[in-house]
Parts: C-alpha cells; structure tokens; sequence
C-alpha cells in the first residue's frame, strides 16, 4: 500500500526552493524571476508580489513556528519599503490592500504593534479610494479614479471585516459591508455568482465580462466568508458557496481538474490565490469534498509534473517548467502546497 504523501515536507521543501532560488540578499527582496543571472530582473520591482511574499512566509511560520520565517518577513519589508521610496504607500490601492492583509497576518502571530501602526497607516489612504464614479466603489488607483474592479474591492472588504473581527471599530464594519455591497451589485453575475473583473477601464462605463479570472473569485468567496463570520448571516455564505460551485464549473477544467495558466506577470498569481480563499471556505464548510479534491489533485499534479529538479514550479502546473520563472508563479505554487498542508480535518480519508 503507497503511504500518502506528507504535505507538511512537502511544503517546507518548496519554502527552501523559494529562497534559494529567488533570494536577493543584496537588495532584500526575491528577485522578480529565476534564473536571475545577468541581474536585470528587478528593473520593474513589483510591490504587489512582495506582499504576497509576506503571506507565504507567515503560512510557513504558522505551519512550523519557526522564527526564521518573521525573520525573513523583516528582510523583504526593509527591501521593499526601500525600493518603494521609503515608504508603503503605493499608487495601486489593490498592491496597499494585499500589503495591509499580509501584515496583518504577521501581527496576529507576534503581536507586535508596529506592523499593526503599519496596517493602519495603509488602510487609511486605502478608504481615499472610495469615490462617487460608477456609483461609488474602491478605484484601482490613484491616477484612474473611475475605474472599479473586484481586485480593489473585495480584498479591501476582506481587510475591513478583519480589522473589525480583531478591534471592534464600527466603522470598519460599515466599510467592509458597503464595499461587499457594491461589488456584488456591480460586479457579481446575479444569475450566476460569477464575479467579473472590472467596469470602465477604457472609460466606457463598460463591463469586461471576457475576463474570466479565478482570483476575482478567490477574493469575492474570501470577502463572504469575513462578514459571515461578523454576521452569521447566511446571506455571505451561500454567496461564497454559489461563486464557488459556479468558478469551479467554469475554471476547472471536466477532464483533468487542473486549474488553468492564466498568463504571464500578474496573473501567474491569481491561481494561488483563489486557493487560499477556498482552503478558509473548507474551515467554515468541510463537506465541500468536491473543493478539497480539487485543492489537493492541483498540488499532486504540480509536485509531479509542474515542478523541475531545482524546485522551480510552473506557471501552468500540469507542464514542464519554463526556461525562466517568475516569482508571481512560484508563489502561486507554493501557495497551493501551503494550502494542502493545512488543510482541517474532514470526513474523508481519500486523498492523492
């Protein structure tokens, strides 16, 4: 009988794999692809990617307590906030939105306050991108105020729904609640659940529906599954069930189950984190085999197939590795890993 894999090994050899292979000491951050040989790669640095940099570690930390991981978290937020002018303020409110959540999670393991005075600062310039274009909702960034999309929003409610659940302000609540709102009314497919992207990007008050992407879903399902805990109001949940039921129809593929590549840059990520949101949709709902089954064949066909003999990951995770990877699709990766490894307890002992 072939013993089960052990998820937890498994996912602190792809936390060594990062380091090793994108670890930039001199410049303390992860360089933006590997190899890296020539060291033009962090010529664009990519803020957002960083902050998720910071989740993965704390995943790592969470999983083993290991105080090298806060360590790290303490490197890569000095190169960041280095190469981002001395400060954490940025011009995309999504790329503050992921760095307020990641520091967050750093603050609710070692309760030091200073990441918390951190969260605040950016989560106040975060509430400036509420605005009255497209009937109000969170802008996408300062340079282009009336542009709306589910990536500004829905992690900005997740972000208010969790500062509220740990500090009880009322206001976080209300922010949380009205920007749930609106990206649902906006944003959510009300036949369906599916969540769209964005509205007027070019502009034209138009919707870009062709924009099918599982990180719209993984954030609206996380945002859903933060007010249900406020709330207990079912409302929140089955809507985080019904865009899960719909995206997993959609996104996953019948014959394989293996979550599709999304593209290059920024969407190398996307994957990765519509799998975070559905490992904490398991917490509050661990019948949902189907999404379990799901998590856990996507990381087995990645640990096989998407993976090369220096523990570089694919963008696609059922394809040989590309000639160059960038940082966004290992992190997706070993988000994936992380996500099995600590995954709870169900009824079921069928696993890959």
């Amino acid at each position: 009988m072939e013993l089960a894999p052990d998820w937890n090994i498994r996912a602190e050899t792809a936390q060594e794999e990062l380091l090793y292979n994108f670890w930039n000491e001199r410049q303390s951050i992860m360089n933006q692809c590997a190899p890296c040989e020539d060291g033009t790669c962090n010529d664009s640095f990519v803020y957002w990617w960083h902050a998720h940099v910071i989740d993965v570690l704390v995943d790592g930390y969470e999983r083993t307590k290991k105080r090298s991981y806060l360590q790290k978290v303490d490197q890569v937020l000095a190169g960041v906030h280095q190469l981002n002018g001395g400060t954490l303020l940025h011009n995309f409110y999504d790329d503050m939105e992921w760095m307020a959540l990641a520091l967050l999670r750093v603050y609710d393991v070692t309760k030091n306050e200073d990441y918390m005075e951190k969260v605040l600062v950016l989560w106040e310039n975060i509430q400036t991108a509420w605005n009255d274009h497209m009937g109000g909702g969170m802008a996408w960034r300062k340079d282009q105020l009336d542009y709306k999309n589910t990536p500004a929003n829905a992690p900005a409610a997740i972000l208010a729904a969790r500062l509220y659940q740990r500090f009880g302000k009322r206001q976080d609540y209300d922010w949380a609640a009205k920007i749930y709102e609106w990206n649902k009314v906006n944003l959510v497919d009300p036949e369906t659940g599916f969540v769209w992207d964005g509205m007027n990007r070019l502009g034209d008050g138009k919707i870009d529906y062709e924009w099918e992407y599982t990180y719209c879903q993984g954030v609206f399902i996380g945002a859903g599954i933060e007010l249900y805990r406020i709330t207990g109001n079912r409302k929140y949940l089955n809507d985080a069930l019904r865009t899960t039921a719909e995206s997993m129809k959609r996104l996953v593929p019948a014959d394989g189950g293996v979550l599709p590549d999304e593209g290059k840059d920024d969407c190398g990520l996307f994957k990765g984190i519509y799998v975070r949101y559905l490992r904490q949709l398991l917490e509050l709902c661990p019948d949902r085999l189907e999404v379990r089954r799901m998590i856990v064949h996507n990381a087995s066909v990645l640990w096989n197939t998407g993976r090369d003999g220096k523990g570089l990951i694919s963008r696609s995770w059922q394809a040989p590795v590309e000639p160059a990877v960038q940082l966004c699709a290992q992190l997706s990766g070993l988000m994936l890993i992380e996500m099995v490894a600590s995954l709870p307890a169900h009824i079921s002992s069928k696993e890959e």
